[in-house]
């Protein structure tokens, strides 16, 4: 916790509350049987409500906001023990490739303080790399626990559509674009947070081979005759230039995976992920101008009136003039994309990518609240276009630690695996994880 305030990882504390969660626990000991995870200290990330405490969604237009009730994956951690410790610093809505609000600060990476963490779930990545917490929530609406795993040298996994949810029981936040879990040190620990989190519901997401424990499945391996056929991109889909270490770090998982003994070849990526991304865009926007307008009605406020940074009040207005015929389009362009990769994991069990087309970013580099708003999006389109996709096609999609860069900053390569094969990538991070172990803590944290 000492180290909190060089970091700026945690914005709102929740300590001597944690305490008596803590206590409390000891009077049922019984639930140390039942959950793997019990008593360990635990943080949520500040776009997700947590009973009691204050969300503020990264945005001064929450300011003051108190949550009435826990969010299903809230209720869920609390169930199995985990004393909440306090909220993690995010961009305004979870909206950017960077940790900078104007509401709460700036969020330094712990490997170098001058560098950003990435976003959206960069305090949480920021308070496991600096060893506050061993694990911590995050959660993904376009590469948010991938990204700045990445950047912080730990392990992030966004689990398929209909595998966890963050507000109910239905698993369609940002049309089930947006899911949560954490980010760890550890694949083991990502395993045992996703038991805890996963639903029940298979009328709702009928999800191919998810198994009883994650946890359990990493112990069964991959025997000879379950080698995987893996799919490597060294191109950028649109055709951003990607930085020689990033593309370091994809080759030297390609070549991981084949001492592993499994398939890999290069192999083009069959959806358009310009279109794609238009039609997330759509919807995204849609579904922020319907958070910020809720708001502004409570507060009495105009929507040009809402202290948004500018990012934001731009994604708003255009969220306000999609129409019905617009939002259906996006979604059917969505489903389109859905099938092509179905398709294309007939052929291929994983396909490996860059996470970001950038090394870290530094502190300032990428600010949501510049004025000269083309200037921005240019910056943010140069940084990423990868990870969003599985968003969109609800796949499941992990960061795995994999190099270091000159500035002495981590680097991931991203694994993407066919809808329900959660289970698949969990085992081979674990294989990779032995074969290449990663140490998962920073130099702040020494």
């Amino acid at each position: 916790i000492e180290i909190n305030p060089s970091i700026n990882a945690i914005v709102i504390e929740n300590f001597e509350h944690a305490l008596v969660q803590a206590r409390e626990l000891d009077e049922h000991p019984a639930l140390f049987e039942k959950s793997r995870v019990a008593g360990l200290p635990f943080l949520i990330k500040d776009l997700t409500e947590v009973k009691g405490l204050g969300t503020s969604y990264g945005s001064s237009l929450f300011e003051n906001y108190i949550s009435n009730k826990h969010s299903n994956i809230v209720a869920k951690y609390v169930e199995a023990g985990l004393p909440i410790i306090g909220k993690t610093n995010t961009p305004e809505f979870g909206l950017t490739l960077t940790t900078e609000s104007a509401a709460n600060g700036p969020c330094r990476n712990p490997w170098n303080l001058r560098y950003s963490t990435g976003g959206s779930s960069g305090g949480a990545v920021a308070a496991v790399a600096a060893g506050i917490v061993p694990v911590a929530h995050a959660s993904d609406g376009g590469g948010s626990i991938r990204i700045p795993a990445s950047c912080c040298g730990l392990f992030g996994l966004k689990p398929s559509r209909g595998l966890t949810a963050i507000e109910n029981t239905h698993a369609e936040s940002w049309e089930g674009m947006s899911v949560g879990h954490v980010v760890s040190r550890s694949v083991r620990d990502s395993a045992a947070f996703l038991d805890v989190v996963k639903l029940h519901s298979p009328h709702l997401y009928p999800l191919p081979g998810s198994p009883d424990s994650f946890f359990d499945t990493l112990a069964e391996g991959h025997s000879d005759g379950e080698k995987l056929r893996i799919a490597v991109q060294y191109e950028h889909p649109t055709g951003e230039t990607i930085d020689e270490e990033c593309l370091l770090a994809v080759q030297l998982a390609a070549r991981l995976c084949e001492s592993l003994g499994h398939h890999v070849e290069e192999a083009a990526h069959p959806v358009d992920h310009a279109i794609a991304g238009k039609s997330m865009s759509r919807l995204i926007n849609t579904f922020i101008y319907k958070s910020v307008a809720k708001r502004a009605e409570t507060l009495q406020l105009e929507l040009k009136d809402c202290p948004l940074e500018t990012s934001t009040l731009a994604m708003a207005s255009r969220g306000a003039a999609v129409s019905a015929v617009d939002y259906l389009q996006a979604r059917e362009s969505l489903l389109a994309a859905e099938r092509q990769m179905r398709d294309f994991h007939q052929q291929y069990d994983v396909i490996i990518q860059p996470v970001l087309n950038k090394v870290p970013a530094k502190l300032g580099w990428l600010d949501m609240n510049s004025e000269d708003l083309a200037s921005y999006g240019g910056r943010f389109k140069s940084y990423s276009g990868i990870t969003a996709l599985a968003n969109g096609t609800g796949q499941p999609s992990m960061s795995v630690p994999m190099a270091i860069t000159a500035e002495n900053l981590p680097i991931g390569a991203m694994f993407t695996a066919a809808w329900g094969n959660d289970a698949v990538l969990l085992r081979l991070a674990a294989a990779l994880e032995m074969a290449a172990p990663w140490t998962g803590l920073a130099k702040a944290a020494s």
